[in-house]
């Protein structure tokens, strides 16, 4: 199924848990950092940025880490296997132009950008970044599919100290 996308983000929730779909929008090296070695990969404004939390959540962590990779180019860290931390990541992010999800990964220790966890409810779906937005195949019965508009905005004002 064809899913229209441009600077919003889609909202794919399950029962239990989602994923967060943005389109990259534009051209950039994608650093992603593992334990022993670093190494860049090109990204194509038709790519896909895709979050997922597999114990479900707020949507606002997910879409603060979209436009941490889409908007300001932060690269990715990746965990050794087995590493503790791994169990305590309830957001995981993976980026390119096709992203298959998993329920038996080990979370934020996978570099490869094809493959990201998510719960079984979701497991399973390849998504794959479009001109006019994205595709999944197969769609798993029970899902929703919804649109968010977001805006991350900055106010800096002056302050003044006060005497005592």
């Amino acid at each position: 199924m064809n899913f229209p996308l441009h600077d919003e983000i889609a909202l794919i929730r399950g029962k239990h848990s989602f994923l967060l779909v943005a389109k990259a929008n534009s051209r950039f090296p994608l650093c992603i950092e593992t334990p022993s070695e670093e190494f860049c990969q090109g990204i194509d404004p038709a790519d896909l940025i895709v979050v997922s939390a597999p114990e479900g959540g707020d949507v606002e962590p997910g879409i603060l880490l979209i436009e941490l990779v889409r908007r300001y180019h932060l690269p990715l860290l990746v965990l050794p296997k087995n590493h503790a931390g791994s169990r305590r990541i309830s957001y995981v992010i993976s980026v390119g132009p096709v992203i298959r999800t998993n329920c038996s990964i080990e979370r934020g220790t996978h570099p490869e950008q094809h493959v990201i966890c998510s719960h079984d409810e979701l497991a399973g779906m390849t998504l794959k970044g479009t001109e006019q937005g994205f595709e999944i195949v197969p769609l798993p019965e029970g899902i929703s599919f919804q649109r968010i508009d977001h805006e991350i905005t900055t106010d800096i004002y002056e302050i003044s100290p006060v005497s005592r």
